[in-house]
C-alpha cells in the first residue's frame, strides 16, 4: 500500500506521488513531503553489487508508490543512458582525504542532470496516469545549473513547454551561454534584472496566482516546476547518496553498517535534504556538513537557530549557491517541528513578512546531525589551488566550498569518519574562476582559451556540453524586470 504526499503548510492537502510531481508546488506555497520515509528493503551489501540504474529502481519504487515497476524502469532506463559520459553515472574518487562523488557527468555537466534527466519521463508518465490533457508548462528559476539541465531534459518533449528565468548578471559566462543557445522549440529563457531570490519569488508568485491558473486551464495549459521544490527532483537525488555509500562497500573502503559523513555545497538546500532522506531510508550517516559560500544564511541558521535573509546579497565565484531563500529548508523545518503544517506555516509567514524566523530550542536539538560552516571567495580559490597542487585533481568552485568546509570541520572536531563530498559541477563550467585560482595569469585569456588550458592541465577531455556552445547561436535574448515575469510568460504561451 502506497503512502501520500502532504503539504508542509496545510495538513489537509494530500497527493499521490504522481499528482505531487505534476503539481510541483502545493497550495498556499507549501511543498509536498512524504507521509513516511520507507526503509530500504534490500541490504547495502546487495545494493553494492548493482548498477546505478538498479539502485535507482530500488530507491524510487519505495518513494513513488503509485508508479508501476514497468513505468519506473522505463523512466530510469531512458534517463541514465549514453547522455552520461561515464558508464558508472556517478564515479566516486578518493582525493584530499575524502571520497568525491562526481555528480557532473550528465548532459549539462552539473549535478542537476542527475534528477532533471529523469523528471521529464516521470512527469509525462504522471500526466498519462492522471489523464491530464493540458499541455504542461514547466516554470523554473535558476541560479545557473537547474536552468540548462531542465531545458535539456524537456527540450522538444511532447506535451510540455518550459520557461526558465535566471539573474542576468548572476551566472557564469558558460552557464549563460548554455541556456541562451538552447534550440528546443518548446523552450523560453529570460534573464531578469535582479538576483536568484527575485527570480525564485517571481516564479512562486506566478504559481500561487489562482486567477492565472484558471485562465491557463481554460486555454489548455497548467504549470509545474522543475526546481527542487518538486519531489520529482528530490527523490532521484536520494539515489546517488545510496549509490555512493554502496560504492565504498564494493571497493572495500568500509564495511556494511559503517557510518559516514556527507558534505554538500548548499544553496537551495535540496541536495543536502536528499542526503538526509537517504539516511532516513537506511544510509548510516553521522553528520551532514552543510557548506555555504559568502551568502552564509544557512551557516548562521545552523549556528543560531535563526533564519534571516535580511542581508546583502553577495555575488561569488560559486554562483549556483548565491541564494538567501533556501526553499527546501522548509521541508526540514516541517519535519523537526514534528511534521506540523500549522507550525511550519507560521514560520514561513514570518519569513515572508519580516524576512526571518527563529526555531524553538527543541527543534534546534533535532538538528544535532547537521553542521554548518562557510568558505569565502578567497578561501575557495586557495582550496582549488591546494587540491590541484596536492595531486593534480581540479575541482570547480562549488566543490571547493565543500572541500574547504570539510577541512574546517575536521580541524575543529578531529573527526576522521569516512566522508563523501558531493562534487556538484564540472570545473569546465566555471573555467575562469578555476583557472585563475590555479594561476592568476590565466585571467588574461578568453573563456574558450581557458577551456583548452583546463583540458591540458586536467588531462580530461573537454565535455561535449562545452564543445557544442563554442560557436552556438544565441537564440534567447529576452531580458525583463522582475515585475514583468508573468507578462513574458503570457507572451511565450500566446495568451
Amino acid at each position: 500500500m502506497g503512502f501520500l504526499y502532504r503539504s508542509t503548510r496545510n495538513a489537509d492537502e494530500t497527493a499521490t506521488a504522481s499528482e505531487a510531481i505534476l503539481k510541483g508546488l502545493a497550495g498556499e506555497g507549501g511543498l509536498f513531503v512524504p507521509d513516511e520515509i520507507p526503509t530500504l528493503d534490500i541490504s547495502m551489501k546487495e545494493l553494492s553489487k548493482m548498477t546505478y540504474r538498479e539502485v535507482a529502481f530500488e530507491v524510487m519504487k519505495l518513494m513513488l508508490t503509485d508508479f508501476t515497476d514497468e513505468e519506473l524502469r522505463y523512466c530510469i532506463n531512458n534517463a541514465y543512458d549514453s547522455k552520461f559520459d561515464n558508464e558508472l553515472i556517478v564515479p566516486v574518487k578518493y582525493h584530499h582525504n575524502a571520497y568525491i562523488a562526481e555528480l557532473f557527468h550528465g548532459k549539462t555537466i552539473a549535478f542537476k542532470d542527475m534528477a532533471l534527466s529523469i523528471l521529464p519521463y516521470l512527469m509525462t508518465t504522471a500526466a498519462r496516469k492522471n489523464n491530464i490533457k493540458n499541455e504542461i508548462v514547466i516554470l523554473t528559476a535558476t541560479s545557473g545549473d537547474t536552468g540548462k539541465a531542465a531545458l535539456a531534459g524537456f527540450a522538444d518533449v511532447p506535451g510540455t513547454r518550459i520557461a526558465v528565468f535566471y539573474p542576468k548578471n548572476g551566472v557564469s559566462p558558460i552557464q549563460e551561454k548554455q541556456m541562451v543557445t538552447e534550440k528546443g522549440k518548446n523552450t523560453f529563457v529570460a534573464g531578469i534584472t535582479g538576483n536568484f531570490d527575485d527570480a525564485q519569488t517571481g516564479v512562486k508568485n506566478i504559481f500561487n496566482n489562482t486567477e492565472l491558473a484558471k485562465e491557463l486551464d481554460e486555454k489548455g495549459f497548467q504549470f509545474s516546476s522543475a526546481n527542487s521544490i518538486n519531489i520529482g527532483r528530490l527523490v532521484p537525488q536520494i539515489v546517488y547518496y545510496v549509490y555512493s555509500y554502496t560504492r565504498l562497500i564494493a571497493s572495500g573502503k568500509i564495511e556494511e553498517g559503517n557510518k559516514i559523513n556527507i558534505v554538500v555545497p548548499t544553496g537551495n538546500f535540496g541536495n543536502i535534504l536528499a542526503a538526509y532522506y537517504a539516511s532516513l531510508m537506511g544510509v548510516p550517516v553521522d553528520r551532514f556538513i552543510c557548506a555555504s559560500n559568502d551568502n552564509k544564511v544557512l551557516y548562521d541558521f545552523f549556528t543560531t537557530g535563526t533564519y534571516d535573509r535580511n542581508r546583502d546579497f553577495i555575488l561569488t565565484s560559486s554562483p549556483s549557491m548565491d541564494i538567501l531563500i533556501s526553499s527546501n529548508l522548509e521541508r526540514l523545518i516541517y519535519r523537526i517541528a514534528g511534521n506540523s503544517a500549522e507550525d511550519n506555516a507560521e514560520f514561513m509567514k514570518q519569513l515572508s513578512e519580516t524576512g526571518k524566523y527563529t526555531i524553538t530550542d527543541q527543534m534546534k536539538k533535532n538538528l544535532f546531525h547537521f553542521y554548518g560552516n562557510y568558505a569565502t571567495t578567497d578561501e575557495v580559490a586557495e582550496t582549488i589551488r591546494k587540491v590541484y597542487d596536492e595531486d593534480g585533481y581540479i575541482i570547480d568552485t562549488h566543490t571547493a566550498v565543500a572541500v574547504n568546509v570539510f577541512d574546517k570541520y575536521r580541524a575543529e572536531t578531529g573527526d576522521t569518519t569516512p566522508t563523501i563530498i558531493a562534487s556538484t559541477a564540472s570545473p569546465y563550467k566555471f573555467t575562469r574562476s578555476v583557472m585563475t585560482a590555479i594561476d592568476p595569469a590565466y585571467d588574461s585569456k578568453g573563456d574558450f582559451e581557458l577551456v583548452d588550458e583546463l583540458e591540458r592541465l586536467s588531462a580530461t577531455p573537454v565535455p561535449q556540453a562545452i564543445e557544442e556552445i563554442r560557436s552556438a547561436e544565441v537564440i534567447h535574448n529576452t531580458v525583463c524586470d522582475k515585475e514583468d515575469m508573468e507578462k513574458v510568460v503570457r507572451q511565450f504561451l500566446g495568451i
